[in-house]
């Protein structure tokens, strides 16, 4: 059943204020919270910088569970907004969400037991630089957790672009922009497991920037504009 137009621009403006928070939350805890603790270096460094903003680092964890829970839920609506357009690619967009989730949590799970090892609340009976280089490896594991979870970062926006540029309530420029995204974390991924020390040049160059506020522009137009009054015509599946 389709859609009638009242339910269809508030579905928009619903997943728009959710995309918008998820956002926040995301930069909240990429950007914002790496600023602030600082864990590149050695095994030492790594783990005092930690211990000195325990209640920050706590923070992000709960920021990163709540953000996923989140975008099951924001994917959902997405879901009851675009299966009119394409019902097959709605599926899919909500598929390569979903089996992000549990990789989200075990990394989730990895931190809290770094930060539990450079207290020293385990592993009691191992030196201090032991505990030290083993919570680092912890961490380490996570921060390869996200490169692959970058991958599907970019994969999910595929048809999320393809349902936009194929509606008739949305503008066909917002579909265009989250592919350019999408195409950007899958670089980012593929840059970051492949050659690492280029990593940093892809994230510093000037497309990155442009290429992250797609999913700004989409959220922002949902919120502000809604969707098109207007009938939708189901796409052949």
């Amino acid at each position: 059943m389709e859609m009638n137009s009242s339910s269809l621009k508030k579905t928009a403006r619903l997943v728009g204020l959710v995309y918008l928070i998820w956002i926040i939350m995301g930069v909240f805890g990429m950007f914002y919270v790496p600023a602030q603790i600082n864990m590149r270096g050695d095994a030492a460094s790594t783990a005092q910088n930690i211990l000195s903003h325990e209640f920050l680092f706590r923070t992000s964890i709960i920021n990163d569970l709540i953000g996923h829970t989140i975008w099951v839920f924001m994917v959902l609506i997405l879901y009851r907004m675009f299966k009119q357009v394409n019902e097959r690619q709605a599926k899919l967009l909500v598929a390569l969400v979903i089996v992000q989730i549990p990789v989200a949590f075990i990394i989730g799970a990895f931190n809290i037991t770094s930060l539990m090892i450079f207290k020293g609340e385990i592993l009691k009976t191992f030196e201090l630089a032991q505990r030290q280089d083993l919570g680092t490896l912890f961490l380490k594991i996570s921060d390869y957790g996200v490169l692959t979870l970058e991958m599907f970062w970019g994969l999910w926006l595929f048809p999320l672009a393809i349902l936009v540029y194929r509606s008739r309530f949305l503008p066909r420029f917002l579909g265009v922009w989250l592919t350019i995204t999408g195409i950007f974390y899958l670089v980012l991924s593929f840059t970051g497991i492949m050659l690492p020390q280029y990593k940093d040049m892809v994230i510093n160059s000037v497309f990155a920037l442009p290429a992250e506020l797609g999913e700004v522009a989409f959220a922002l137009w949902l919120l502000i504009r809604g969707a098109k009054v207007q009938a939708v015509n189901r796409s052949p599946m």
